[in-house]
């Protein structure tokens, strides 16, 4: 039920009063009557939570600025994100102190931070280098604010010292340089180096590197531009103004708060050297002006003890108070027509233009020191900073109204759905959870619908999980009656995922739950597959919004891939009426091999599941009472048919499994050897060229044969002659091998080692599902178009004369005998754990962190995406093939690092806009090549 908040007035101006009484993670309503002086109406849904950037500090200070987030930590650190993938681009620590505030130049090229080290630094934003670092010749205690004039080439701090003081940065090469002394790393602290008791002082150690170690010229602010006492208090925040001025022309005013509870208004002085003249005072009580922010000629500025006061600059009068909080309010924010407000308590809120309280919700659990509001990408947010170390991007568009753009289809729809999609359990293997992945199915469809497409539910032998079918019929505004149609593509996914049930607890949000933190998003499914699935969808959407689809796209989005596409074969033949002739086939659904080089999948292998059982007639018998060499014991003869599979190296020894693996190519030799020369220049640490080559190709090219576990019957005790044993295990298949050849052989190896035996058990064979081995066309058109959209979204180059240089001369007979599993050396294999960087949830991405990713930018700028195959199996890919006689062609959108199938599942926001960038450039140009 609403609650109702108590109003309040004071004399000559009105206010109202809105104190926070309300419970951590509460949101509370507000009653309206709707006429004046009615009380304001407040939404009861806080904004959602788009994004969380974790850091390990407290946040000070924050600023937005077009495609970046820019951020000062407790402990000195300069931060720097990407506004749209929230990646950690720059990381330094800045000051020795805590950064209280930041401030950004109004052409965006340099960026100015304060500290609580006495010392303003400004930076290049373009190179993240550090330019000029200026301090004063009097100990000024905490900078609290910086602001730059760039008309005036003037900086101005405000101070702990109650001091105002400027530098023009225009005469930096013409005043003496400073005493290299006089900079406040070589100053006594206040504190920490007083005399103790025994009357000697105790300074800290000076920095190694000194205070010049992150470069740049080092400036002394003159005696001569200093106001002592421009404040009775710590100047606590500064902005600059214009538009206050009743005569033709329209100086610059600098306007500080302060701890004295006073606002100046300070003229700038044009002609001179950016000095500033004698102040104007607005007064109303004690409480200190923690934060101000502006709007037109309209000062907000936030107090101890909850008030936001509200003066006309034009008039010098004070129009409002608003009692908002019961804390300090640390911070204030203007834009779309709102005052946003962050107190010290945590919680946010917001008011329109009549002052109304809109919404408040719990945005920290403690204080709010930093916020910002913005636009990007078609969405409104407003960025909050607390001492929880953590930046969070509120999505506040449903409060903001702004005309219609156009049919752009905006990422933050993209995000909405993926989170609603992760939301439903579709978990195939479980029949709990059937529910479940029939309202995600349903939800997938109604999405496709409100998209633009013909959709159909097919339902599946079994009662197994729907197929959803989509169909995005061609249109394009531009046609005339002679314009031919293009190729269908059909796009094929999975909206079905591997169980996430978190009993231990090693999830660090909860699975079904869309979790966007440092630039990734998190949970079950996000890779495998829905992401990916949306990432196609959208990219058809853009299109369709436009009118220029020029040919249809079909989607196939399966729900039982995770449990071996079951009843997914009938179910198309039933419907390929309704699917219609397919030209290409396109799929996303794994990964790169690292977590920085875009890949394109050529080929997968197949797979074939068994359990093998033995059985004997006698029940669990005790070993002491009834074991001897004249029982046949079922676990004994399992182990020895499982022994009869493999030879002393872990080849399969089933009669002829080898026979019909084709040999290696020059083309695909030359392949490997630039895979693996990539990977090495990256990570020097996975050894030489060779060992790696050999680890990819006999998990790639070669068949294998795995065991995955055994079981046996009887009580989990030491003394039981089980009377049955069964082992589960899977074998891999290359090109060239088919599901039935191997299985009949299988079959036969199995009944022959048994028969040798002499046993008095049962053998049984059963397999359980399979999948034939696919290897796609590297150089048919499908890959040609999805290599160039790659370079052109990632900004690869493809470089075809390194790629030759790598290749290795041996001839092709070489080449055959390299591949031949029985004969090569035994190598370490490397596992896809070892090529990921990993970035455990949630990652602290450190200097070093940053440095080798940059490195490793610097070598994707020089190659084409890595052709690979892989070791895994996707049942339906060779089967579409086949049915529809359409090549297929494999894009992985996620990075090795993405734990698919593990906990903590993710997918990085960068992968996610980026896929949907190529998907839209492919369905676009693959239709008419």
């Amino acid at each position: 039920m609403a609650q109702l908040l108590p109003t309040s007035f004071v004399d000559g101006e009105r206010s109202y009063d809105n104190t926070d009484n309300d419970a951590p993670g509460t949101d509370i309503g507000v009653g309206v009557n709707g006429g004046g002086g009615g009380l304001p109406s407040m939404r009861t849904q806080k904004p959602s939570l788009f994004h969380k950037i974790q850091n390990h500090k407290s946040i000070l200070a924050l600023l937005i600025s077009d495609s970046k987030i820019y951020a000062g930590t407790q402990n000195g650190d300069l931060l720097v994100w990407s506004l749209v993938t929230f990646e950690l681009l720059f990381n330094v620590h800045a000051h020795r102190g805590s950064v209280l505030c930041l401030y950004l130049s109004g052409d965006g090229k340099l960026l100015f931070s304060s500290a609580g080290d006495a010392i303003v630094n400004v930076w290049c934003t373009s190179t993240h280098s550090r330019l000029y670092s200026i301090y004063s010749s009097y100990d000024v205690g905490d900078v609290f604010s910086v602001v730059y004039s760039s008309e005036l080439q003037t900086v101005y701090l405000g101070a702990q010292n109650t001091s105002i003081q400027w530098y023009d940065l225009s005469q930096k090469d013409l005043r003496p340089p400073p005493n290299p002394t006089s900079h406040p790393s070589y100053r006594n602290h206040r504190f920490f180096d007083s005399k103790g008791p025994t009357g000697i002082s105790t300074p800290r150690p000076p920095s190694p590197s000194g205070p010049c170690a992150l470069g740049g010229q080092d400036l002394e602010i003159d005696k001569e531009h200093i106001i002592q006492y421009a404040h009775y208090g710590y100047v606590y925040c500064m902005l600059l103004a214009r538009g206050l001025s009743s005569g033709g022309n329209d100086p610059e005013i600098l306007i500080s708060g302060g701890g004295d509870g006073t606002v100046k208004i300070w003229p700038l002085q044009t002609n001179g050297d950016g000095a500033i003249a004698k102040p104007i005072c607005l007064e109303r009580g004690d409480e200190s002006v923690l934060s101000m922010a502006l709007d037109g000629t309209v000062l907000y500025c936030g107090k101890s003890e909850g008030e936001v006061d509200v003066w006309d600059l034009d008039t010098r009068q004070l129009i409002r108070t608003v009692k908002a909080y019961d804390a300090d309010v640390l911070t204030l924010a203007v834009g779309h027509g709102f005052i946003f407000s962050g107190a010290s308590n945590g919680l946010a809120k917001f008011f329109n233009s009549r002052y109304e309280i809109m919404n408040r919700w719990r945005a920290h659990e403690h204080l709010i020191l930093a916020s910002s509001v913005t636009s990007y990408h078609g969405m409104d947010i407003y960025v909050t900073g607390g001492n929880d170390g953590c930046i969070a991007i509120w999505d506040i568009s449903d409060s903001v109204k702004h005309p219609s753009k156009g049919p752009i289809i905006s990422n933050e729809q993209l995000i909405l759905s993926l989170e609603k999609l992760v939301s439903y359990r579709t978990v195939s293997s479980r029949p709990e959870y059937a529910p479940d992945c029939r309202r995600g199915a349903s939800y997938l469809r109604n999405l496709m619908k409100n998209l633009g497409a013909e959709t159909e539910l097919f339902s599946t032998e079994g009662n197994r999980n729907p197929i959803v079918f989509a169909r995005f019929k061609a249109w394009n505004k531009a046609w005339n009656n002679k314009c031919p149609r293009g190729k269908t593509v059909l796009f094929y996914g999975h909206y079905d995922v591997i169980a996430a049930d978190d009993k231990e607890q090693t999830w660090n949000t909860n699975p079904f739950e869309l979790h966007g933190i440092n630039g990734y998003l998190y949970g079950r499914g996000v890779s495998d597959n829905k992401g990916p699935v949306l990432a196609a969808l959208y990219a058809v959407a853009d299109i369709v919004a436009r009118e220029q689809l020029s040919s249809d796209i079909v989607f196939l989005i399966e729900g039982e891939e995770e449990s071996g596409s079951r009843g997914f074969q009938t179910a198309i033949r039933k419907n390929k009426h309704i699917i219609g002739d397919v030209d290409w086939i396109l799929l996303a659904n794994s990964y790169w091999l690292n977590d920085d080089i875009p890949c394109l999948t050529y080929g997968l292998r197949g797979v074939i599941r068994a359990t093998i059982e033995v059985t004997s007639e006698r029940p669990d018998l005790h070993s002491g009472v009834d074991g001897s060499q004249l029982i046949s014991e079922a676990l004994k003869d399992l182990i020895a048919l499982l022994a009869a599979l493999t030879g002393s190296v872990g080849e399969v020894t089933v009669p002829g499994f080898y026979d019909n693996i084709p040999p290696m190519t020059k083309s695909e030799h030359e392949r490997y050897q630039v895979i693996s020369e990539t990977l090495i220049r990256q990570n020097p640490e996975l050894g030489d060229v060779r060992a790696l080559a050999e680890s990819f190709k006999a998990r790639w090219r070669e068949p294998s044969l795995t065991i995955h576990r055994v079981k046996n019957s009887g009580p989990p005790n030491s003394s039981v002659i089980s009377r049955v044993a069964t082992a589960d295990l899977s074998i891999r298949l290359v090109p060239n091998q088919t599901t039935m050849t191997v299985q009949k052989a299988l079959q036969t190896a199995l009944a022959k080692a048994f028969d040798d035996l002499d046993s008095a058990n049962q053998l049984t064979i059963n397999f359980d599902n399979q999948a034939e081995p696919w290897l796609g066309d590297p150089n048919n058109q499908i890959f040609r178009i999805l290599e160039e959209a790659i370079v052109e979204v990632w900004k690869l180059t493809s470089d075809k004369k390194r790629q030759s240089v790598l290749a290795n001369k041996r001839s092709a007979k070489e080449l055959r005998d390299n591949t031949n599993g029985l004969k090569s050396p035994r190598l370490s294999p490397v596992t896809s754990s070892t090529l990921s960087k990993g970035g455990a949830y949630p990652s602290q991405v450190t200097a070093k962190t940053l440095e080798n990713r940059q490195s490793s930018q610097e070598s994707i700028s020089t190659q084409k995406p890595l052709y690979i195959r892989e070791g895994g199996s996707i049942p339906a890919i060779r089967f579409l093939e086949q049915e529809f006689s359409a090549p297929a062609a494999h894009l992985p959108c996620g990075q090795a690092s993405d734990s698919a199938h593990l906990d903590n599942e993710r997918l990085r926001l960068l992968n996610l806009y980026n896929s949907r960038e190529i998907f839209k450039r492919v369905f676009q140009e693959l239709p008419f090549r």
